[in-house]
Order: structure tokens, then C-alpha cells, then sequence
């Protein structure tokens, strides 16, 4: 049976499948990184687990994987292969797609960033299936995002289009770690909500799904700090929606688990700042964390369809 490898690779551990045509996921995996042995030994791990997925494929399918994907964190230089930055995984321009498909007996590699990959899932087969423009937005220790136009994700001329939570929501508020101040991320991630609410409960070890819950239970410090990063966050939504005009805004992360004590008063607050532009769907991401993996394995399918029709 035909198949491709897909890995999502993470900053410390990594998720692989080999994928049918049809999206199936025929195999699945999971290893760590092993980045506490630095960076080569991530690549090392890297190109081993790609190998091991080829040998199954072969013995259980019949064939080697005809082609493979791999999303990675940090800034990736998709065009030319090369996974130039991770400040999580250490490592500076290494020409990962050229070693995996030397590794893989020279099939054809592709090479993603981790939420452009998963932002290009979730707008295929995801939440924005059948969508012809959306944003996807992830909620986590930071906010990352991807422009989702036509079946296919805007990288931008230098790689860097989505990264909407870099956009200032509130000049001179407080310093991100871009070097800018009033970021959304810094605001209205999930991290930030872990911030303010460990320091709003004095409880070091509060996180943003305890805040959730305080909300939910009428906590007026909780509904304070949350009000503050829905405002936040609504406030960069409508520059986006303002600069792309997406039918579909898709948000996924650890704050997006949240539900509805989220998309509630978020929905009410983007609908109230906009003016004349046309309300998108806000709408919860479908794919949970499989959504880089299968990402990767979209990437993978494409090169082969290109490898078809030239």
C-alpha cells in the first residue's frame, strides 16, 4: 500500500505516522527528542526514527514510504530545506530535508514549520475543511499562527506571514520576548494567562486551565484576568481579520480547551470591535495534537502530486 512518513517534531518529543493516500493514519509512533544530549543528537534521533518508520512500512505494507514530511518548531526555511532556528532544540541551519532523504534512500522530503503544518491540516481536513481562506491561530506558551488561502498555507517572502501574536494589541504595555511591547502573545496566550492568574491567586503554580475553572466558577480575580486576555486577544484577531478577510478563524492550543468559557465572550468581543469587516466563524480547532503529524503528511502527499502532474 502506498503511504508517506509524516513527523511532527516537538521540543521534547516527537510524533510520527505513516499516512495512506486517503489520510489514513496506518501507523502511528511516539518518541522524545532527546535534545538533553543537544542538538545533534535531535537530528540523530530525527533521521533514526524516520528509518525505523520506512523499515515498518515495508514489512507491514509491502513498499517503502514513497515520500515523507517533517514539521519542525522554531524558524524553518521551507523553500531551501533547512531548519534554521530552534532556540528549544538548539540547533542553527541544518539541512534536515537533505539528511532525511539521503537517510530515506533518496525519496522526496518536505520540509514545514510545526504550525504552519498544523494550520494546513486543520484548513484541509480539520475545522476549515471546504474553507477557501482562514487563519488558525494557536493558543500556547505563545500564539503562532498560519494564513490559510485555497488548500495552501502563506509562508510569506521570508517565512514569517501568520505570526500574528507579535502584533502590538496595547503600545507600551509589557515587554515580549520579540523585543517589542503590548504583543498579543505576551498578553493573551495561554502563558500569559498562567502568569497573571499565579500571580492574581498567589498560587506559584497556578496555569491557564485553573484560571478557566475559577471563571467558571464566578471567581471575580479569574473573570478579571480572563477578561483582560480575551480583550487582548480579540483586539489581534480584528487586525488579522481586517488584513485577510478569512471566512474561518481557527483556534486551537491548551487555552482553546477552555471551550466555551473562551469562545463565548471571545466571539461577543471581535464581533463588538468590528466595524466593516465581515464576521468570520470563530470556531475551535478539530485535530488536537495530531494536527502537526498530519500536517507533515499533507506536505508529503503534495510533493508527489506535483511529482504527478510535471
Amino acid at each position: 500500500m502506498r503511504h508517506v512518513i509524516a513527523l511532527d517534531v516537538g521540543g521534547t518529543g516527537m510524533k510520527a505516522a505513516l499516512v495512506a493516500a486517503d489520510g489514513t493514519l496506518l501507523h502511528e509512533d511516539r518518541r522524545p527528542t532527546g535534545r538533553e544530549h543537544g542538538p545533534d543528537a535531535v537530528v540523530t534521533a530525527i533521521l533514526d526514527f524516520a528509518a525505523d518508520l520506512r523499515a515498518h512500512g515495508a514489512r507491514a505494507y509491502g513498499e517503502g514510504a514513497a515520500a515523507a514530511g517533517v514539521a519542525v518548531p522554531g524558524i524553518v526555511d521551507d523553500v531551501n530545506g533547512i531548519a534554521a532556528y530552534s532556540s528549544n532544540l538548539g540547533w542553527k541551519d541544518v539541512p534536515l530535508r537533505a539528511l532525511l532523504s539521503e537517510r530515506l534512500d533518496g525519496v522526496p522530503v518536505a520540509l514545514g514549520h510545526d504550525v504552519r503544518s498544523g494550520g494546513l491540516a486543520e484548513g484541509r481536513i480539520g475545522a476549515g475543511r471546504g474553507t477557501d481562506r482562514f487563519l488558525f491561530l494557536a493558543l500556547g506558551t505563545g500564539i503562532a499562527g498560519a494564513i490559510g488561502i485555497d488548500g495552501r498555507i502563506e509562508a510569506g517572502a521570508h517565512g514569517f506571514a501568520g505570526e500574528l501574536g507579535h502584533c502590538v494589541v496595547r503600545p507600551g504595555g509589557p515587554e515580549c520576548t520579540c523585543g517589542q511591547y503590548g504583543c498579543m502573545e505576551i498578553l493573551a496566550s495561554a502563558g500569559a494567562v498562567s502568569r497573571a492568574w499565579a500571580a492574581a491567586s498567589g498560587d506559584p503554580e497556578a496555569d491557564a486551565a485553573d484560571c478557566a475553572r475559577a471563571v467558571e466558577a464566578g471567581d471575580p480575580r479569574a473573570t478579571e484576568v480572563w477578561r483582560d486576555a480575551v480583550d487582548a486577544l480579540a483586539a489581534g484577531l480584528v487586525t488579522g481579520l481586517t488584513l485577510i478577510d478569512p471566512r474561518v478563524i481557527i483556534i486551537g492550543g491548551g487555552l482553546a480547551e477552555a471551550g466555551d468559557t473562551l469562545f463565548g465572550p471571545l466571539r461577543a468581543a471581535v464581533e463588538e470591535r468590528t466595524t466593516f469587516q465581515k464576521l468570520p466563524l470563530i470556531v475551535p480547532a478539530a485535530l488536537g495534537d495530531t494536527a502537526g503529524c498530519l500536517g507533515a503528511g499533507l506536505l508529503a502527499w503534495d510533493l508527489l502530486s506535483v511529482e504527478v502532474t510535471a
